[in-house]
């Protein structure tokens, strides 16, 4: 069982930069890749970023390339947890979301979620 924990998330103007972090706590395996999705309000889910675990290729949606960057801390064992990083930059009030990191071995890593964090940002 693999327990996903978003933090970092809150206030912003416009123009302006929010790190939200991914603490994964329990077994992973060495397929294991992780992602972000996000939530607007009255409108539907969609995919922001991901990691691939085996290749360590990044992958990004068209309205956020060029201003976020996922990244995994090489530092953690994945056997341990891991923690994954979403720096966003250039925010615009279209980036207001819930977002959620999630992980999983197929692609793009959707079996497990966590509880979402709320992205404001202000124009």
């Amino acid at each position: 069982q693999v327990e996903l924990v978003e933090s970092g998330g809150g206030l912003v103007q416009a123009g302006g930069s929010l790190r939200l972090t991914c603490n994964a706590s329990g077994r992973t395996v060495s397929s294991y890749s992780m992602g972000w999705f996000r939530q607007a309000p009255g409108k539907e889910r969609e995919f922001v970023a991901a990691i691939r675990r085996s290749t360590g290729r990044t992958y990004y949606s068209d309205s956020v390339t060029g201003r976020f960057t996922i990244s995994r801390d090489k530092n953690t064992v994945y056997l341990l947890g891991d923690t994954f990083d979403l720096q966003m930059s250039d925010l615009t009030a279209e980036d207001t979301a819930v977002y959620s990191c999630t992980g999983g071995s197929a692609w793009p890593p959707r079996t497990d979620w966590g509880q979402g964090t709320q992205v404001t940002v202000s124009s």
